[in-house]
C-alpha cells in the first residue's frame, strides 16, 4: 500500500473521528470512484445535566429518550450518573452509584425523580442506538421562595463557547451560572459581562477551574459590584469543554433557566412566546466591533406583523440592549424574529416571558435557537399542560409530529402540519395512544423552508401559573461521511 492510499484513510478517519464518532462502512459501488457524502447515525453523545435547585422543597424529574433511528443497530446503552462517578461504576474514593437513569430501549421514554437541595450534576453518555438524537430533560418544581414555580432545562453537550443574554445582576434577581465539566482533566474558562455600557470589570470570571467530572454553580454577582438589570454572560473556555446554561432566580416574578443562544448570526429565529405572556423582554447583544440595526417582526399565525413602537432594534457594538415589548403576542401564539435592516452583524438575543399578574406571576426565557432540521426532540410531556408551537419565517413547510410511546404504556401517534411562510401555529400536537406516564414529541422537517419550534409546559400551584420554556434544535444525531469504495487500490500507482 503506498503513501497516498495511507493518506486517504488516515484522513478519512480523522474526519470521522470529529463528526460525533460516526462509523465509516465502505459498501461496494457500481464502480471504483468515491462517492457522495452518507448521512450515519452519530455513534456516541455525551449530555450534562446542572445542579436542579439548592431548595429543600424542591422537586425534580428526569426524562431520557431516543427517537428510533433508522441505521443506528441494535445494540447500545445510556446513563447518568451523578458527577464525579466514571462511566467504568468507579470514582476516585468508591463505588459509582446506581445511575440516576438507565434507558432500556429507544422509542420509549425513561424517567427518574430527586428531592430536596442535595442533588448533583448528572454526566450522561450513549452509545449505540441510544445515541442518535438523545434528548434528557430536567424539569423542576419549587413551590415558594425565590425561583418558585417551574423551572426546565434540556440537558446540553459538552461545548468550547455559550452566550446567554437575558442574565442578571439586578437586586431581585440571583442568577447563576452552571459549568460543568464531564472529562478527566479540568477545563479552564473565562466568564465575561456584558452590560449596557460595554464589558464589566471584572478579574474574578478569568481563568475559572471546573475539576474533572464535577459542577461550579458560579454566583454572577460575586463576579462584579455592579447591579445590571440586563446582561450578557458570555462563557469561553480557554482548555477543555464544559455544559453550562444560566439559573435566573427571581424573588416576585419565579425563575427558570435560561439555554445558550445559538451562534451569533445575523438574523435570528426566537419561537414559542406564549399567548397569554404579559410581559415580553427582548435582549441582543454583538460581538462584533460594529453595530448591529435589527428589524423586529413577529410570526403570527396570519402572518408577519411589525410591534408598533419596536419596528428597528439598534444593538451597539459591545453593549447588552434590550427593549420592552409587552404583551406582544395579544393572545395569539407567536415568534419573533430578527433580520437585518442592512449590512448582517452578528447577534445573540433572548427573551424574558412574564406570564400572569400582580403577584401570581412567572418567567421563562426563550433564547434564539437553530431550525428544527432533519430532527428535534423535547421530553416530559404530559396529556394536559403542554403547548408545541411551530413557526415557518420565511417560507412554507410540512413537518411531521410523532408522540411516543408513553413512560408508563401507550402507543406512539403521528400527525402531518402544514405551516404557512411568515407564521407561528400552536399545533394541535397528538398525545400517544393510550398514554400512561410522559411522552416525548419529535418534530421532524418534511419540506419546504426551515422550521424553528419550541414546548411549553405549564402547571399552576396555589393559582400561580409556573412554566417553562424549551426549543427544538435539530438534535444533530445524523452525520455526513464520506464514503468510499471497498477497493483503494485504483489510487495506488
Amino acid at each position: 500500500m503506498n503513501r497516498t492510499t495511507l493518506s486517504l484513510i488516515a484522513g478519512t478517519a480523522a474526519l470521522a473521528a470529529v463528526t460525533g464518532f460516526a462509523t465509516l462502512s465502505s459498501p461496494k459501488a457500481p464502480d471504483n470512484t468515491a462517492r457522495t457524502a452518507a448521512e450515519l447515525p452519530v455513534e456516541r453523545t455525551s449530555l450534562l445535566c446542572p445542579v436542579p435547585s439548592t431548595s429543600d422543597i424542591a422537586e425534580t424529574a428526569y426524562t431520557s429518550f431516543t427517537p428510533v433511528t433508522k441505521g443506528a443497530g441494535d445494540s447500545g446503552k445510556a446513563e447518568l450518573q451523578a458527577a464525579g462517578e466514571e462511566s467504568d461504576g468507579k470514582s476516585a474514593s468508591k463505588k459509582a452509584a446506581k445511575p440516576v437513569l438507565e434507558p432500556e430501549e429507544p422509542g420509549k421514554p425513561a424517567t427518574g425523580e430527586t428531592s430536596g437541595g442535595d442533588a448533583s450534576a448528572l454526566v450522561g453518555t450513549a452509545e449505540g442506538k441510544f445515541a442518535p438524537g438523545w434528548t434528557v430533560q430536567e424539569t423542576t418544581e419549587v413551590a415558594a421562595g425565590s425561583g418558585r414555580g417551574l423551572q426546565g432545562v434540556n440537558c446540553t453537550a459538552p461545548d468550547t463557547e455559550f452566550w446567554f443574554p437575558g442574565a442578571s445582576t439586578a437586586a431581585d434577581r440571583t442568577d447563576y451560572v452552571h459549568l460543568t465539566n464531564p472529562d478527566d482533566s479540568a477545563a479552564v474558562v473565562d466568564i465575561e459581562l456584558y452590560g449596557k455600557d460595554g464589558a464589566l470589570d471584572s478579574t474574578l470570571g478569568e481563568g475559572v477551574t471546573v475539576a474533572p467530572h464535577s459542577s461550579d454553580p458560579i454566583l454572577l454577582s460575586t463576579l462584579t459590584e455592579e447591579k445590571q438589570e440586563n446582561l450578557t454572560v458570555h462563557v469561553n473556555v480557554r482548555s477543555g469543554r464544559v455544559g453550562a446554561a444560566v439559573q435566573a432566580l427571581d424573588d416576585k416574578l419565579g425563575g427558570d433557566w435560561l439555554a445558550a443562544s445559538t451562534d451569533p448570526s445575523g438574523s435570528l429565529v426566537l419561537p414559542g412566546i406564549p399567548k397569554d405572556a404579559t410581559a415580553v423582554r427582548l435582549v441582543a447583544f454583538t460581538p462584533s466591533d460594529s453595530d448591529a440595526d435589527l428589524k423586529v417582526q413577529l410570526a403570527s399565525p396570519s402572518g408577519l406583523i411589525t410591534p408598533a413602537g419596536n419596528e428597528t432594534l439598534h444593538v451597539k457594538a459591545g453593549m447588552t440592549t434590550s427593549a420592552d415589548l409587552g404583551d406582544v403576542t395579544r393572545g395569539e401564539a407567536g415568534s419573533l424574529v430578527l433580520t437585518p435592516t442592512d449590512t448582517s452583524v452578528p447577534v445573540v438575543a433572548a427573551l424574558r416571558v412574564v406570564r400572569g399578574k400582580g403577584d401570581d406571576q412567572e418567567t421563562a426565557f426563550i433564547p434564539a435557537t437553530r431550525p428544527v432540521g432533519t430532527r428535534a426532540t423535547v421530553a416530559d410531556n404530559s396529556a394536559k399542560g403542554t403547548t408545541l408551537s411551530l413557526t415557518a419565517p420565511a417560507r412554507a413547510a410540512t413537518v411531521k409530529v410523532t408522540a411516543s410511546a408513553g413512560s408508563e404504556g401507550g402507543e406512539a401517534v403521528s400527525k402531518t402540519f402544514t405551516l404557512k411562510a411568515g407564521t407561528t401555529q400552536n399545533v394541535a400536537a397528538p398525545t400517544p395512544t393510550g398514554l400512561k406516564g410522559t411522552y416525548a414529541l419529535t418534530v421532524e422537517h418534511v419540506s419546504g423552508g426551515p422550521v424553528h419550534g419550541a414546548r411549553t409546559l405549564a402547571a399552576t400551584e396555589d393559582g400561580v401559573p409556573g412554566f417553562t420554556i424549551q426549543t427544538l434544535p435539530d438534535d444533530r444525531g445524523m452525520v455526513s461521511v464520506p464514503e468510499a469504495d471497498e477497493d483503494l487500490s485504483v489510487l495506488q500507482r
